[in-house]
């Protein structure tokens, strides 16, 4: 099975055919996408300027997909390399029990669905990267009320998400499942609430 640099290697290749170059980058899909593969697709589509059938798509267009993609994956890696060693620390020093941070991340290994988008057609419009270095430095500070990417007060609790956790806090201005452990009680409180007035 192919490692997700080496699919890389093959979008960016010119000898390779440009039907096995789309289907490349989708394949780096299943190594990393923090949306979920399908809202991942979608945001990388709309961003680089090709319609997500389009079978025939300009290469250059695959490549800049591809480069936001790595751009993206580069910053998660890094913050899961910090990860790591504050765990080892913290073990170090005796703190054995993980935190509700380590909870959520390790639902979250290697990127997948770390911005959860259970509606593949709704998602932020920022570049990846910097929707990552938002989420990441949200999980790096206190809890607050809004959604750590877009700033949005409007939280709806859902139901039956294809994702684990699938249920929790959805964004209802940029459509990410927003990380608990970001959000104060009563922020999550709200949302609950929220949800039970959408339901009435």
């Amino acid at each position: 099975m192919a490692g997700f640099r080496s699919l890389a290697r093959q979008v960016r290749d010119p000898r390779c055919d440009p039907a096995l170059r789309r289907y490349s980058l989708r394949k780096c899909l299943e190594r990393f996408a923090p949306y979920g593969h399908r809202a991942t697709w979608d945001h990388l589509c709309s961003r680089a300027g090709f319609d997500p059938e389009d079978r025939s798509v300009d290469p250059a267009r695959l490549v800049a997909a591809l480069d936001e993609l790595e751009e993206a994956r580069a910053v998660w890696l890094a913050y899961e390399v910090e990860f790591a060693e504050r765990r080892r620390k913290e073990k170090h020093d005796g703190l054995r029990r993980p935190g509700s941070v380590d909870d959520w991340h390790r639902l979250t290994w290697g990127g997948f669905g770390v911005a959860w988008c259970d509606d593949p057609r709704v998602h932020p419009r920022e570049p990846l990267a910097e929707v990552l270095r938002r989420l990441i430095a949200a999980l790096e500070r206190a809890p607050g009320t809004a959604c750590p990417v877009c700033r949005g007060e409007r939280l709806v609790w859902r139901f039956d998400l294809d994702h684990e956790p699938s249920t929790g806090p959805v964004c209802a201005d940029c459509g990410i499942l927003v990380p608990r452990p970001v959000l104060t009680a009563g922020a999550l409180a709200d949302a609950r609430r929220a949800r039970l007035l959408v339901s009435a």
